[in-house]
């Protein structure tokens, strides 16, 4: 491909991604990828209208085109050893070229939210202005308190932002960022790094590497969960460099996998390079932006292929309308692999989704003042407000969360018409998961049908939790006004922990679903009973629920090969409500 082509033939193809996300496109336009090729990556798709959509597809013969959100680190000269058993990628060293914004004296805001509050002020000293916030009450997450400064006019792949700060009392600074300042909070750039502000004034610098590219972004930092109630931090952005990385390939993102040989191994995620002690262990480290591993022999001779999942969503439809996808295969993200709020009118369809999530989304703060990592990772979300979607006959299989999810927090959070059907779902952590608040807003008429989950909890990335919790169905606490929200017609074999968890009942209607759960419960209700398969007739008397349905093993067609359809005369055959078999029909 040549993104300089006219890319309307298979001959004038376009080459990369940045070129599809840059071009404009108008409603009924397609984008199709060449089948068998691969696109590293985001892809940023935009909107088509109603009856005109945009399409993202295939072309030609061969396997499906990959969108792959991953870097690649098999070559030998991109490692060295660092000690004996003791691996790290090449060193983040960026070169400052020009400076791009002078930053002095430019105005800065808060936001306060869950009753934490600050104050903050202009102040001139011994000649000197600064911006000083004063802690109120501290927060207890990190969008708690927000301070938003200037926009930047001007983005570069990297850039480094120069900051002078003192505070009264000690905290860690853990990211710098530039977003949109307003809903869907994109970023465009992001910097992370553990400066320890104490009572002396000190100048560091934050690298800050694109993201996206956001139309006047303003900078931003978090300090809800580590700035101390009483403390008075002064601070002043004296400015913004472009910079040069092209001599040392930083890894600009948190690396939520580390994926070798396409799966037959995988890494364990460690949070210090102290603990990177077992072989595969390893470590990302945020400031010189590199991996640490633990291994014996190199890791480019002891393995083909070493490919480090990043944390961004590897399609990011956050805000978007009126757009199809079929037959992609997206894969190797650590974030989410379709993710954003706000969407409406989408389908996802024919597409396969593999090895998702596990990168790092905050910090939280426990009541004891100590902090831990929180990792995330769907394949499919819907977040926030979503409406007239379908997600239908997609493979999906080794995510670190839900494979398919809707589910938000907010005052816009209205989820109404989503259907997800004809999928098959093996080796997640969870296969649905659902949660929707505030009791303000609205779910309405969520179909879960004729989807095949087996093995749930049984993945990468479940020894890796810090909650091992897998499960089918994944009911978290549910406020929002709902109706006609039905799970029917589906398969759900075994699983690590349990079938289904609900912590509360919402009005959900399932039935006529088949369950093969031997040694692990059917249901967790209430957090108060576990339902065994052998308690099958009780679990619906008590519950109301799963009428219709029946506990017995399904007789697949050929599992090993991942043909999940029932064979004839397999329990479930007959068991739909249409007399057909239950679970995907179409594989």
């Amino acid at each position: 491909g040549n993104d300089s082509a006219e890319g309307t033939r298979p001959d004038t193809a376009w080459r990369t991604l940045d070129k599809v996300n840059a071009t404009a496109l108008i409603p009924g336009d397609q984008i199709l990828f060449k089948r068998g090729g691969l696109w590293r990556g985001q892809l940023v798709p935009q909107s088509g209208a109603p009856g005109a959509r945009i399409l993202y597809g295939a072309y030609g013969d061969g396997a499906k085109p990959i969108l792959q959100g991953s870097a690649a680190r098999d070559q030998a000269d991109e490692w060295s050893e660092v000690r004996p058993g003791l691996w790290a990628t090449q060193k983040f060293e960026p070169k400052l070229l020009g400076q791009s914004e002078d930053l002095r004296g430019a105005a800065w805001s808060k936001h306060n939210e869950g009753g934490a509050a600050v104050r903050i002020e202009r102040v001139q000293e011994e000649g000197s202005a600064f911006t000083r916030v004063t802690c109120e009450t501290a927060g207890k997450a990190s969008n708690h308190i927000q301070l938003w400064g200037p926009a930047v006019t001007r983005l570069a792949p990297c850039m480094v932002l120069r900051v002078r700060a003192r505070s009264t009392a000690p905290f860690t600074l853990d990211a710098v960022r530039a977003n949109l300042n307003r809903a869907p909070y994109t970023t465009a750039l992001a910097g992370h790094t553990r400066i320890k502000i104490d009572a002396t004034w000190q100048t560091f610098d934050v690298v800050l590497m694109m993201h996206q590219a956001v139309e006047a972004p303003r900078l931003h930092i978090n300090l809800g969960d580590i700035l101390p109630a009483g403390a008075v931090f002064d601070f002043e952005a004296i400015g913004l460099w472009e910079a040069s990385i092209e001599h040392c390939a930083p890894i600009h993102l948190d690396v939520g996998i580390l994926i070798l040989n396409h799966g037959e191994k995988w890494g364990v995620k460690k949070w210090s390079l102290e603990e990177v002690k077992a072989p595969l262990d390893y470590w990302y480290d945020p400031e010189g932006k590199r991996l640490f591993l633990a291994s014996a022999a190199h890791p480019a001779t002891a393995f083909s292929s070493v490919e480090l999942a990043l944390t961004r969503h590897i399609v990011n439809q956050g805000g978007k309308h009126d757009i199809t996808y079929d037959g992609l295969a997206i894969r190797y993200g650590a974030a989410h692999g379709f993710g954003g709020g706000s969407t409406q009118r989408i389908t996802i369809r024919n597409c396969d989704l593999s090895w998702i999530g596990g990168g790092l989304q905050y910090w939280k703060t426990r009541e004891n003042g100590t902090r831990y990592p929180v990792r995330f990772g769907n394949a499919i979300e819907f977040w926030g407000g979503a409406s007239d979607h379908l997600v239908e006959r997609n493979r999906i299989w080794e995510v670190y969360d839900a494979a398919l999810t809707n589910q938000g927090n907010g005052d816009d959070s209205n989820q109404i018409n989503i259907t997800y059907r004809d999928n098959v779902i093996w080796n997640s952590e969870y296969s649905f998961e659902f949660w929707n608040r505030p009791a303000s807003v609205t779910t309405s008429n969520i179909v879960f049908e004729f989807n095949t989950c087996v093995d749930a909890g049984i993945c990468w990335s479940h020894a890796q939790r810090p909650n091992p919790n897998g499960a089918h169905l994944m009911f978290y606490p549910n406020p929002s006004k709902t109706s006609a929200f039905i799970v029917r017609n589906n398969i759900f074999c075994r699983s690590s922990d349990r079938c289904t968890r609900m912590w509360n009942a919402w009005g959900l209607a399932m039935h006529n679903n088949l369950y093969w759960s031997p040694d692990k419960p059917i249901m967790r209700w209430a957090e108060k009973t576990d339902y065994a398969q052998s308690d099958f007739s009780r679990y619906q008397s008590e519950t109301g629920l799963d009428a219709g349905s029946l506990a017995a093993e399904p007789q697949f067609m050929n599992p090993a090969a991942r043909d999940y359809r029932l064979k004839p005369g397999s329990s479930g055959s007959t068991l739909a409500t249409d007399g057909g078999p239950v679970g995907a029909r179409a594989q």
